[in-house]
């Protein structure tokens, strides 16, 4: 009778577990995109927190300070792309009205170094690009299921930026609130988190504006030294797809590889040269002088992670793909590794801190620093245990 009622009990929690997964994955489905706007929302309140800390210090009223910062930070934007932009857009028709010409051209290439015909090239290439103009939705996931367009998109921005605004002009309620959210017992440790996560994404976006201005700049000036055209074009993208890891490096880099050797193989290794000149440059001074001190990720974390948070959140979710990642792992550690090493480490000291018998071979004798101790060696202070 009691192996019955075990094996029903067994099977009872196996049935709410799938149960509640179920329940899960519909969940997640459906607030993907809210949970990504407000992982956005408090990226950008952390960035106009730290601008307005830094005015309030130098005696501007908070609310002043949070808006000069946000009008500062558009306009920023804004007068990089009022630069940019004419160029950009010259560029993209002047490459969209050649397009065919460097198609056919690229499909003759394809064909020499693979053996295919071109129209079976063509027909690949064809292939490929038809799914994402047949279906958009690929490329934005989670935001296609709500039918945003492009003054969508504007309008969720600005609800984003003017709630960082208010975030930013006091953020002790969202903090306490927050607080509040967590046992008492657990609220020192939950301090700790959000400390963590706020150093790791702004060291973040420190990387990420560098990096962008970095790669930017390196990439215009070797691609024009090698007679590419479109040298802002290729630059801009390349600069764009810095936000995304590893991936964002080969998607930059593809359509400048695949342009240039329209022209000639030759010029095609010579612009993957320029490229392997910048990627050494951004792996080996920008990353870790700005990110790499901040964002502690192992770089297979990041590969894999990039991966998987593509699946669940689309490409939107690519955009903030590390700051999810850190926020995986700084969970991880303070709520599960962190207290199993502590348990760890005071289950080998004993009771009272006393350091196991085989590591103290007199109660009388000296320490091994050579300070005298006493009947029960070092103990630890209640405050500091």
């Amino acid at each position: 009778m009691t192996q019955e009622r075990a094996t029903s009990a067994v099977a009872y929690r196996a049935v709410l577990l799938a149960a509640g997964l179920l329940v899960f994955g519909l969940l997640f489905q459906q607030l993907a995109t809210l949970l990504l706007a407000i992982l956005i929302t408090v990226i950008f309140a952390i960035a106009l927190a730290i601008a307005t800390d830094f005015l309030e210090g130098r005696k501007v009223p908070r609310g002043i300070g949070a808006f000069v910062a946000l009008a500062l930070g558009v306009g920023v934007v804004v007068g990089i792309f009022a630069v940019i932009i004419p160029a950009f857009v010259s560029q993209i028709n002047e490459f969209a009205e050649k397009l065919p010409e460097y198609i056919e051209n690229l499909n003759a290439r394809a064909g020499d170094l693979t053996g295919a015909e071109p129209d079976e090239v063509s027909d690949r290439v064809k292939e490929f690009t038809q799914k994402y103009v047949d279906d958009p939705a690929k490329l934005i996931g989670p935001l296609a299921s709500l039918g945003l367009g492009l003054v969508g998109v504007l309008g969720v921005l600005f609800v984003i930026l003017l709630t960082a605004y208010f975030i930013a002009v006091d953020p002790k309620p969202m903090l306490n609130g927050v607080r509040r959210l967590v046992p008492p017992a657990y609220r020192q440790r939950g301090d700790q988190i959000m400390v963590r996560l706020r150093t790791a994404w702004i060291g973040w976006m420190q990387g990420v504006a560098v990096d962008m201005l970095v790669t930017g700049v390196l990439l215009y000036i070797g691609l024009r030294i090698i007679g590419v055209d479109f040298a802002i074009l290729f630059a801009v993208l390349a600069a764009l797809f810095v936000v995304i890891p590893y991936f964002g490096a080969i998607a930059g880099g593809l359509p400048p590889v695949l342009f240039a050797l329209t022209d000639s193989p030759g010029k095609a290794l010579l612009v993957m040269l320029v490229y392997g000149i910048v990627q050494q440059v951004e792996s080996n001074v920008t990353i870790p002088l700005v990110m790499a001190r901040t964002v502690k990720l192992h770089p297979a974390v990041i590969a894999i992670g990039v991966v998987v948070v593509g699946r669940l959140f689309g490409f939107v979710g690519l955009i903030v793909a590390v700051p999810i990642l850190s926020l995986i792992v700084i969970l991880v550690e303070e709520l599960w590794v962190n207290p199993m090493e502590e348990a760890d480490r005071l289950d080998e000291e004993g009771p009272m801190g006393v350091p196991p018998s085989s590591e103290v071979s007199d109660t009388t004798g000296e320490r091994e620093d050579g300070s005298e101790r006493g009947e029960l060696g070092p103990v630890d202070s209640p405050t500091t245990a």
